[in-house]
């Protein structure tokens, strides 16, 4: 991966080959098991957590921007998911448009009240 890569242009199938990538170079793919892969997300998600964990529901997270330590970890849970949805070849872009039409069709938005004139 370059290190001048402009992210905001980079496709959820771009990142997932730099996963991949970086995970061949190691010999990793034998330890990126499907149980693995979901124990380190929930892993990193506790760790999202621990960050947050004695501040009010309204209080700001504090520093936020992408080499922060909240921003990291959301970076770590991204990163085993996009290694956990190669590894079962999902594609994630399919499965959540699909998920939000399901969620369309469970939780419809409220209508706007009808004006009484």
């Amino acid at each position: 991966m370059n290190d001048q890569v402009d992210a905001s242009k980079t496709t959820i199938e771009e990142m997932s080959g730099w996963l991949d990538e970086f995970a061949s170079q190691r010999d990793w793919e034998k330890f990126h098991t499907p149980k693995n892969l979901a124990m380190s997300i929930a892993i990193e998600a506790a760790e999202i957590m621990e960050l947050v964990q004695w501040t009010g529901s309204a209080e700001p997270i504090g520093n936020t921007a992408a080499d922060s330590p909240i921003a990291e970890e959301i970076a770590d849970v991204f990163s085993y998911l996009l290694r956990l949805a190669s590894v079962l070849e999902i594609d994630l872009a399919k499965a959540l448009a699909l998920k939000i039409q399901k969620n369309a069709i469970k939780y419809p938005a409220p209508r706007p009240p009808e004006s009484k004139q």
